[in-house]
């Protein structure tokens, strides 16, 4: 070692000791299972409403995707055949398509409304109590019951993409409260006082988009989806009606 090394030596010693120590990563689950009742509740709140979300979306997204499915396939069924008790037989099998269930519910009424007339019972008498007007309003009963259905569990979505950023805004609030409330109580507003209180709060926050945004985007695909399935229904029940008025209760019929 030469002399300048050896004088160099001891400053280079001091200057390492001195140096700062490298800062150590953020430890996200203490700070949340260290942190206040208020705000426990706030995360485990928006962690329930995110899980349940989760599920109903996984199986939302399941049903939606049968029941598109096999109304193609119905559909498919009903304009190649020429009979309608061999479309109700295949529709049968197709017990998660919306459209089907309308045809069937349509198909037992019309059953009633055409079927042979009791002995004694004036001609016509079938047709007149009846008639077309049953079956239309069969088709409106079944379709908004299809729709319902589907609808079901779809607004807790809604929901929950609307509350969750307020929730978990509200953490943010309070865990801000109590860092001024540290802050007073100890008389230093140094970033060692209130980095843990602003941190939960911004994990409240952050919790709260997680909850919200995947739930905003399902909710807007799933409505989207009904609404198509709806116009689906609507246009068949629309079709189906022109045939049985041709079919079975036309001018010859009269």
């Amino acid at each position: 070692m030469t002399a300048i090394d050896a004088t160099l030596a001891p400053g280079l010693a001091l200057s390492l000791a001195q140096a700062p120590a490298k800062p150590e990563g953020i430890d996200y689950l203490e700070i949340v299972t260290h942190s206040g009742p208020v705000v426990i509740a706030v995360l485990l709140l928006l962690l329930a409403a995110s899980v349940v979300s989760w599920a109903i979306i996984l199986k939302k997204w399941l049903q939606i995707r049968k029941a598109q499915r096999q109304s193609i396939r119905f559909l498919e069924i009903f304009w190649q055949s020429k009979r309608l008790d061999a479309i109700y037989q295949a529709a049968e099998n197709l017990s998660s398509s919306p459209i089907s269930a309308v045809f069937r519910t349509a198909y037992v009424e019309l059953s009633k409304v055409t079927a042979p007339r009791k002995e004694g019972e004036p001609e016509g008498m079938s047709t007149e109590l009846g008639g077309i007007e049953n079956v239309e309003r069969a088709l409106k009963r079944a379709t908004a019951s299809e729709v319902t259905a589907l609808e079901a569990q779809v607004p807790f979505l809604g929901t929950t993409a609307s509350a969750a950023p307020f929730v978990g805004l509200f953490g943010t609030v309070w865990g801000i409260m109590n860092a001024f409330h540290d802050i007073y109580r100890m008389g230093n507003a140094n970033l060692a006082t209130v980095a843990r209180p602003i941190s939960e709060a911004l994990i409240a926050t952050a919790v709260g988009l997680f909850a919200a945004i995947p739930a905003v985007v399902a909710y807007n695909y799933f409505v989207s989806k009904i609404r198509v399935l709806d116009s689906e229904m609507t246009n068949f029940s629309n079709d189906f009606l022109n045939i049985v008025r041709r079919h079975f209760f036309g001018p010859s019929r009269g």
